[in-house]
């Protein structure tokens, strides 16, 4: 019985059947692979990760195994749009190579062949049968050759991979002949061949041991496969080494079979004290909620007291209002009292009770022309309002001093074409097994707000799919066991106003290989005077300028709303950045001087005195002049006179958003999305980036948020 769990599958919990050994040596049953795999391809081919393993009865993943058959589905899915159409419906072997092994909750790249380049494991299948011999959990095997009905076997053929009764063993093993030879054993239903042929060259035998790939191959498969370059040895070697290990390994378990067994003893206490300590825990929390209910019930019936004491005082408030207009009613009440007065005839008597009665009519009639309630009929005063609490109780779990709060870094964390939320512990310890990331959208409608919550096992997540142009709050809070840190300051982010607009420094059109500096990944660009401009000092004059050099984005844009960014040196003198249109780019590249004024470019920073004329669409590019650590917005009739009023700190990354649907662009601090200029743009052609730098200056593009910073293969 000790050794039945190293004989149990760890995919259909049963003893194995026909086992085959993964490339991270964990088994498998053949069928249990198979099912497992036509699950999740079942999963993408019909449009979705539904629970397909539920058509098998006989495989039990749980739900972490089939996250991860979610995860390959996708990647398989994108596989399948690459020109893989998968299997036919009726197909009888999986076309995946990736597999989720049960056994070390890993993703297993089978290789090409898949299933069929997997070993058999027939030790193991040997082992499983003499266990169910012993065990007396072995079925009857029937004879394979008896006209029903059909008779136990007495032996089986392994030559014949049959079994037989005697009569049949006899009948079709005759003396004289070659079967008459065949080798024989006890009934069993496991046919194990002499010679372990190679799965992937099927007529040849291995005879050698990859190291590297801890199996054994052939010498096809050393020679031209994919073992050529790895270091093998030869199956005897192998076989001597690795049983010689085992040997003294398993010497070395048994010499510690009392240290064993004390450890044995120590994890049972710890077992017994787990439970008692578990009870007390228990009890001393049902102790803190019967703390929390007895505040309740307080709490809930001085509020029912409290609006029952109101409701009769108020009943009795309208009751007597009512009795008091009975009263007016005639024949009834003061009226009724009224009418006998009026009856009297003696002046005297009358003047004497009349006096008093006619305050009363007169406090009537005044009471009937402007009729109110006694008292109101609504509780609003009597609303209980939880909001506070409710929140704080829902986030009430156990509290440890042994796990620090979290911080959001908002230095590190950015928002782009996606999120990045980064975070770290002021302690620099990390003690805390998980961390739980939750995000929601500010919207002033939404009364009650709803979190979403990731689990993260880094200090880092990447959040796609996030609404343009709208604000997020983040929090984070760490986890050690079953205990947390309370929620993080909750951290609010803005997302850009259009979706991200990738491109590249273009380094073909119009690109001036002398001026310019590209890196390798032409995502950062530089301006270099250097001898051009000592070489060109003989033509210029006090108060000169050389002109701007352009550059431009690889790609353009047609139609829609795009958003890119960018990083300005703090060194840099002078750049220009803004969009070009297709059909003014020749103009521009075209429109250059070796000096120029300052009164040549429109709005260069400097106040000239002629910066009135204002940019209008005869200019070839819609630009805003970076520098020196400004910002100056351009010359507008709106803009203020005084040029102080138009220069700004310069962001440490700005922003263009570009939208040729309304033909306007609009320039941004990307660190807080906010708009620091916009104007109208001619949008007639297709718009590029451009990008103008003169003197000492650089510009880089801002990177993309993509999944090299967390989970790269399930991002991709």
């Amino acid at each position: 019985k000790g050794i039945e769990r190293e004989l149990i599958c760890p995919a259909c919990k049963e003893l194995f059947t026909h086992p085959l050994i993964l490339p991270c040596q964990h088994n498998v049953c053949h069928k249990c692979v198979k099912e497992i795999l036509f699950a999740f391809e079942d999963s993408f081919a019909d449009g979705g990760s539904e629970s397909s393993n539920q058509s098998s009865p006989r495989i039990r993943i749980s739900a972490s195994s089939m996250d991860r058959i979610d995860r390959i589905s996708r990647s398989a899915s994108q596989r399948r749009s690459f020109g893989w159409r998968g299997r036919k419906r009726n197909s009888l072997t999986p076309r995946s190579t990736l597999f989720p092994c049960p056994g070390c909750q890993r993703d297993i790249d089978l290789g090409e062949r898949g299933i069929n380049g997997l070993f058999r494991n027939f030790t193991l299948e040997t082992i499983v049968e003499r266990y169910r011999q012993a065990a007396r959990a072995a079925i009857a095997i029937m004879c394979d050759f008896c006209k029903p009905p059909p008779q136990e076997s007495t032996k089986s053929c392994m030559d014949c991979s049959a079994s037989f009764c005697n009569e049949c063993f006899k009948v079709h093993h005759p003396w004289g002949t070659v079967k008459a030879q065949h080798e024989y054993v006890g009934p069993t239903s496991n046919f194990r061949p002499k010679i372990l042929m190679c799965p992937e060259h099927e007529m040849e035998r291995v005879n050698m041991y990859c190291e590297i790939c801890r199996r054994p191959v052939c010498h096809l498969c050393k020679l031209g496969g994919c073992h050529a370059n790895h270091r093998v040895t030869t199956m005897s070697t192998a076989y001597k080494t690795l049983k010689e290990k085992l040997s003294k390994d398993i010497e070395y378990l048994i010499s510690k079979e009392s240290q064993v067994k004390a450890h044995i003893t120590q994890l049972n206490l710890l077992l017994k004290e787990t439970e008692c300590n578990s009870e007390r825990a228990k009890e001393e929390a049902s102790q803190s909620f019967e703390k929390l209910f007895h505040v309740l019930e307080e709490k809930k019936s001085a509020s029912l007291r409290a609006i029952e004491a109101s409701k009769n005082l108020r009943m009795e408030k309208l009751q007597s209002q009512a009795e008091e207009y009975q009263g007016l009613l005639e024949n009834n009440g003061l009226v009724g009292y009224a009418q006998e007065v009026l009856k009297e005839t003696d002046p005297s008597c009358f003047v004497q009770t009349a006096k008093q009665l006619h305050v009363r009519v007169q406090k009537a009639t005044e009471s009937l022309k402007s009729f109110r309630p006694a008292a109101e009929t609504t509780f609003d005063d009597f609303v209980v309002d939880i909001t506070k609490q409710e929140e704080i109780l829902s986030d009430l779990s156990f509290h440890s001093n042994g796990v620090e709060i979290p911080e959001i870094n908002e230095e590190q964390s950015r928002m782009y074409n996606k999120a990045l939320i980064s975070w770290e512990c002021p302690g620099k310890r990390d003690s805390a097994d998980i961390y739980i990331l939750e995000y929601h959208k500010l919207n002033r409608e939404e009364e009650n707000v709803t979190w979403q919550e990731i689990e993260v096992c880094s200090k880092s997540k990447v959040i796609p799919d996030l609404d343009d142009d709208s604000t997020y709050a983040f929090r984070v809070r760490a986890y050690k066991g079953s205990t947390c840190s309370p929620w993080s300051r909750e951290v609010i982010l803005r997302t850009p106003p259009a979706p991200v607009f990738s491109f590249l420094f273009d380094d073909k059109c119009g690109y001036n290989s002398e001026h310019l500096l590209l890196n390798p990944r032409r995502t950062s660009v530089e301006s270099r005077a250097g001898f051009p401009l000592l070489l060109g000092s003989d033509r210029m004059q006090v108060g000169c300028y050389t002109t701007l050099d352009y550059i431009i984005g690889d790609a353009g844009i047609a139609k829609g709303k795009h958003f890119w960014a960018f990083h300005v040196e703090a060194y840099s003198y002078l750049v220009k950045v803004g969009v070009v249109s297709s059909n003014k780019i020749q103009k521009l590249f075209h429109n250059t001087h070796d000096v120029a004024s300052p009164r040549y470019e429109q709005d260069s920073g400097h106040d000239s005195g002629s910066e009135d004329a204002f940019f209008d669409s005869s200019q070839p590019l819609t630009l805003v002049t970076l520098g020196m650590k400004k910002f100056f917005m351009p010359t507008t009739p709106a803009a203020p006179k005084d040029p102080a009023s138009r220069i700004l700190p310069l962001p440490s990354c700005v922003g263009i958003c570009l939208d040729c649907d309304k033909g306007r662009v609009g320039f941004y601090d990307a660190g807080c999305m906010k708009c620091l200029y916009e104007c109208e743009v001619d949008c007639s052609g297709i718009m590029y980036p451009a990008f103008a730098l003169m003197g000492g200056a650089a510009v880089h593009l801002e990177e993309a948020v993509t999944a090299k910073y967390e989970e790269y293969h399930d991002d991709i």
